[in-house]
């Protein structure tokens, strides 16, 4: 994804260019091999996929707890009422709902995974496409056409492979870069310490209100639907309790009903047999 962004700023409008000035000098880059090159990249890499293994993560284990509600209510059903078989659904579509929700706020079109391709390709794109520019135009190509995009190239030569030249460029803006960054610091480290001014001071101190107000909002949301949760739980655990009392208590009554009925078979048989006996010593 983030090289295809990248082949966008590169490509729109060569072929038409091609065709119709063939006159012009044109070179090409690989932009498989710039990338290897720019360490900003493999970062920016490294740390997608680092989110992307804990959001996938955080999802399963999700799925994980639904698949065992329905699991629970599928060997539980024959013992639970209508309402709480309904009460069971409802928390299982609950469960599902945040499911679709997180991944809606993870890897959805607006999600945080494509914003943090956006504020990490932005900076690499400038880079490369400055870097292409400058070797462009010190050595008068006119266009410069990628080797490794959608756009295919037949035959290429390769001195026009410009590839080394922008990656020495990258290089060396980069090393300008950690130079001013350098002095900076210095500057920043001998200036005389400032005092923040009344507004700064009124401003960090709102800030920090409005971010202590909306910590407080989202603890009260939490622990108002971990209240509904405990409820739930709570309900569903007394019901559970009432049914297992129920059938304990059929089970007792079936029992005691057959302790009767083979006493009073016994009774019976007894009666039978003095009946017998009486009979004979007459």
């Amino acid at each position: 994804m983030i090289k295809k962004v990248l082949y966008i700023a590169l490509s729109l409008g060569i072929t038409q260019g091609l065709l119709a000035q063939r006159s012009q000098r044109i070179a090409y880059i690989d932009m498989e091999y710039i990338l290897t090159h720019i360490p900003e990249y493999q970062n920016a890499q490294l740390q997608l996929n680092q989110k992307v293994f804990r959001w996938q993560d955080e999802i399963s284990k999700m799925q994980a707890e639904m698949d065992k509600m329905k699991s629970d209510l599928n060997s539980e059903k024959a013992l639970l009422t209508k309402d709480m078989i309904d009460e069971r659904e409802e928390d299982i579509d609950i469960k599902q709902a945040e499911i679709r929700e997180m991944q809606n706020k993870y890897f959805g079109s607006e999600g945080e995974l494509f914003k943090i391709r956006q504020q990490l390709v932005k900076p690499i794109q400038d880079q490369v496409y400055n870097a292409i520019q400058e070797v462009a135009v010190n050595r008068q190509f006119d266009f410069v056409l990628d080797k490794s995009s959608d756009l295919i190239m037949l035959y290429s030569n390769n001195k026009y492979d410009i590839s080394d030249q922008v990656v020495n460029s990258l290089v060396r803006s980069e090393k300008e870069r950690i130079l001013e960054e350098k002095k900076a610091q210095k500057l920043k480290t001998d200036a005389p310490v400032r005092e923040l001014t009344d507004e700064q001071i009124e401003k960090k101190e709102e800030l920090e209100a409005q971010k202590a107000i909306q910590e407080e909002k989202q603890k009260e949301v939490q622990d108002k639907v971990q209240a509904q949760k405990d409820e739930r739980a709570k309900k569903r655990e007394e019901q559970l309790k009432a049914i297992e009392e129920a059938r304990n208590k059929k089970i007792q009554e079936r029992e005691e009903a057959r302790k009767k009925l083979e006493e009073k078979r016994a009774a019976d048989q007894k009666a039978r047999e003095d009946k017998a006996a009486e009979q004979q010593n007459k």
